[in-house]
């Protein structure tokens, strides 16, 4: 192995670790919390929970394997379905981060609405509809035998081998990152915005009460109007922090994933010149310059000997 790949593993453990650690203690929380399994959105953070749980105890150890040996671990069967549960349980994480913010979007924006807007029905459904679209698209990869060891990312994950299915893999893979990545991600920035927006409205009205209070109290110690004036700049600022943290979290964890797999198309691929079926020449493309007259006069003169000379 040489130093990257020791370097690569190393993070790959550590990833292990912080990943395991951390959502065991979510899982913890959730079975000792009486609180926490009343709430609906604790729905939501236990399907993404047992995601990564999985994702974690199944994928990742076999990438690491897949690193130190540069092989396939397992057999052909095994390896498509890691593949399958990978494409699946990626897809479902992202879903199921798309719908907390769809119960924070009603519970900030229609509080007085949310029990009866957001029951446990409602978040069955959304979360039947995740599971749904989440194993739809394994199931086409699988069914289509796109899903096997990729020596790359040294994992059993979404591959095609087959030149002549080539473009329709890579509408599948586009579709794929679309529906998947792309979707959640304008979820999470379309509802955290309108979260953020009544935060800033809430915002404005307590610094205004504060304003007034501090102008009243004019006995008041200079000290205190400091704090006072800091913790109202603090408030600004702690409904942005957060709601940037949860969005850069999200492309931090999923935008390798899908960055790294568009990056495995190749760009030949995608501007692929192909011939002319009836004189089998390449057609020649010329492009706007001040010699492009002289250039239409060669190849106008030329015209006849190509004909005559095929």
């Amino acid at each position: 192995m040489s130093i990257w790949e020791v370097i690569l593993a190393f993070l790959v453990v550590v990833l292990i670790l912080v990943s395991l650690l951390s959502n065991v203690l979510v899982l913890i929380c959730f079975l000792y919390s009486a609180d926490i399994r009343k709430q609906v959105p604790g729905l939501f953070i236990l399907n993404l929970t047992f995601s990564n749980l999985l994702m974690t105890v199944l994928n990742m150890p076999l990438t690491l394997a897949g690193i130190i040996y540069k092989n396939q671990p397992g057999g052909d069967q095994f390896c498509h379905m890691v593949g399958f549960l990978e494409t699946f349980l990626t897809t479902n994480s992202m879903l199921s981060m798309a719908a907390l913010s769809i119960d924070r979007w009603i519970a900030v924006v229609f509080p007085l609405s949310y029990h009866s807007k957001m029951r446990y029905k409602d978040a069955a459904l959304i979360l039947s509809y995740t599971w749904l679209h989440s194993v739809s698209f394994p199931i086409v990869a699988a069914s289509l035998s796109w899903v096997g060891f990729h020596h790359l990312y040294a994992s059993c994950t979404l591959c095609n081998k087959r030149s002549e299915e080539r473009t329709q893999f890579v509408i599948f893979t586009g579709v794929f990152h679309i529906l998947s990545f792309l979707l959640s991600l304008i979820v999470l920035c379309f509802t955290y915005l309108k979260v953020l927006k009544v935060a800033r409205f809430h915002c404005k009205r307590i610094d205004v009460i504060t304003m007034q209070t501090l102008v009243l109290l004019v006995d008041i110690h200079p000290s205190v109007r400091e704090r006072c004036l800091e913790e109202q700049k603090r408030r600004r600022q702690r409904a942005t922090k957060k709601i940037s943290t949860f969005i850069g979290t999200f492309i931090l964890c999923f935008a390798p994933y899908v960055i790294t797999r568009a990056r495995r198309v190749p760009r030949s691929h995608l501007l692929q010149d192909r011939p002319n079926k009836e004189n089998h020449r390449t057609p020649l493309a010329v492009t706007y310059s001040p010699q492009r007259k002289p250039l239409q006069h060669i190849i106008k003169d030329l015209q006849p000997i190509l004909k005559d000379n095929p």
